[in-house]
């Protein structure tokens, strides 16, 4: 079957490419094609060898998808509305946890997809300036399963994440533009992130953490407290209420009414505490970076150098620490490896892979057994060479021109994000979601988990929703309402 996925995998990700780049509609259309196909293949290579099993599982995508899709016509938002909503809801599967309720929300988003497509819909790179180097990132890794060392990785990397993921950014981005439904969808995400940490606090005060073992092993032995709430790591929980975070700052500090930065600055307070409490460093990390962007915007210049002046008085104590002092003068490797939790070595044995295989890299889902083979790990030990950076991991896996590419995605999403971050609702909500984006991109350098989130994905397609485009004139346009505000003015790309 491993030869089945190297073909499913390359084909399912150039028909993406092809789907978000493409500016025809016949060719759009052969590339969703070829993108499930691909999947077909990829599902087929992975499934357990009972065929009354895997009929089942199509049989299902086959009666649900076109389901969700009529409803998905019916409200388009609710493809936005689910898929923030299953963000946390993972199912223990193929030796991972993964996002099961999300890929039936991706089908039924590319059934309708399909159907507008072939009804004459001639919209095409919905996702702005992200289009491009997306489906050249999309299509390079896909191809990477044909040579990676583990396909079996590598094919749950590409179906689980790489091609639902996509379909429902590239959804999102051709949502009709409403303010009342993002004013919605936000107070879903404020909604979720309130409840998550109510449930972190009941689990610091009663010591009782849920699901993962490894935590409360961790916990035991401790000098302090974790809590996940309903995730399965601290650190994706943290992210969470990170992304939450972001967006409720600009409320406070960009918003037009007194009333409303009034409770946001309530529900930073709440969901603050609840961060504090998962003793994340790399979530702190992340949220710092959101903070003084936000202070960046606000208050230009005078933001970077209250922030200079911060890191230089901090740095200054630091230093002043004996301890601190030794261990900068003195630092080991080891020590360096201990003070990060393993991860410096990990960082360094990547670069070193990613070195070792400059062109074309290890293959996507290849980093942990060519780190497994480096290191000398047998049995159950690879599971210890998991990667906890996503450049590195891209470096490794991908070469020289996955990271290029990988590069080339961030700074398009900078420059998409950015160049619209006056007071209008528009610019306040791409300003939150370049942030958001960034705070995630910040995160996966310590947790490797970019393009395994969907709310990364979920936030390109915001970025997208909320620039500045142009619309076909041929399009219907919804009629908007007192509560909605005119979408994003017209401008060609």
């Amino acid at each position: 079957m491993s030869d089945l996925a190297r073909i499913g995998g390359p084909v399912a990700c150039l028909g993406l490419a092809v789907l978000l780049s493409a500016r025809g509609r016949q060719n759009r259309i052969a590339g969703l094609g070829f993108a499930a196909f691909g999947s077909i293949l990829l599902i087929v290579s992975l499934a357990p060898p009972q065929p009354l099993a895997l009929g089942l599982t199509i049989g299902g995508g086959v009666v649900v998808a076109p389901l969700l899709a009529a409803l998905f016509r019916r409200e388009p938002w609710l493809v936005a509305a689910a898929t923030l909503g299953f963000v946390p809801l993972r199912v223990g599967l193929l030796g991972h946890q993964l996002l099961v309720p999300l890929y039936a929300v991706a089908a039924g988003a590319a059934v309708l997809l399909a159907w507008q497509l072939v009804r004459g819909d001639e919209r095409s790179r919905e996702l702005g300036l992200l289009s491009v180097p997306l489906a050249w990132l999309v299509g390079w890794t896909g191809a990477s399963l044909a040579w990676t060392l583990d396909v079996h990785e590598g094919a749950i990397e590409i179906l689980a994440f790489y091609v639902p993921f996509a379909i429902l950014a590239l959804s999102i981005a051709r949502l009709p533009w409403s303010r009342l439904r993002v004013q919605l969808l936000y107070a879903e995400l404020v909604a979720m992130a309130l409840a998550f940490a109510a449930v972190g606090f009941y689990q610091y005060e009663t010591r009782d953490v849920f699901q993962n073992p490894k935590v409360i092993t961790a916990n035991a032995y401790a000098a302090f407290f974790r809590v996940n709430s309903v995730f399965w790591d601290p650190s994706v929980y943290g992210r969470f209420l990170v992304v939450a975070l972001i967006p409720t700052v600009v409320v406070v500090v960009r918003g037009r009414s007194a009333r409303a930065a009034l409770a946001a600055s309530a529900v930073v307070v709440v969901a603050w505490l609840g961060l504090l409490i998962s003793f994340s460093q790399s979530s702190f990390a992340a949220l710092l970076v959101g903070v003084v962007g936000i202070a960046a915007v606000a208050w230009r210049w005078r933001a970077l150098l209250a922030v200079v002046a911060a890191f230089a008085v901090l740095a200054g104590i630091a230093a002043g620490e004996p301890k601190v002092r030794h261990s900068l003068v003195h630092h080991t490797s080891s020590g360096l490896n201990s003070a990060s939790s393993g991860r410096y070595s990990l960082v360094a044995n990547g670069i070193r892979i990613a070195v070792n295989h400059p062109e074309a890299g290890v293959g996507v889902g290849g980093f942990k057994e060519a780190y497994a083979k480096r290191t000398r790990l047998k049995g159950k030990e690879p599971k210890l060479a998991a990667s906890h950076d996503t450049p590195v991991t891209v470096a490794a896996e991908t070469g020289v021109v996955g990271l290029a590419l990988f590069a080339w995605l961030v700074a398009a999403f900078l420059a998409a994000g950015l160049r619209r971050v006056d007071r209008s609702f528009a610019g306040r909500v791409s300003l939150a979601a370049v942030l958001a984006l960034a705070a995630i991109l910040v995160h996966s350098l310590f947790y490797n988990d970019f393009f395994e989130d969907p709310t990364t994905w979920g936030l390109i397609g915001l970025i997208a929703l909320a620039a500045p485009r142009r619309v076909p004139a041929r399009e219907v346009r919804p009629v908007e309402t007192a509560a909605e505000e005119p979408a994003p003015e017209m401008i060609a790309r």
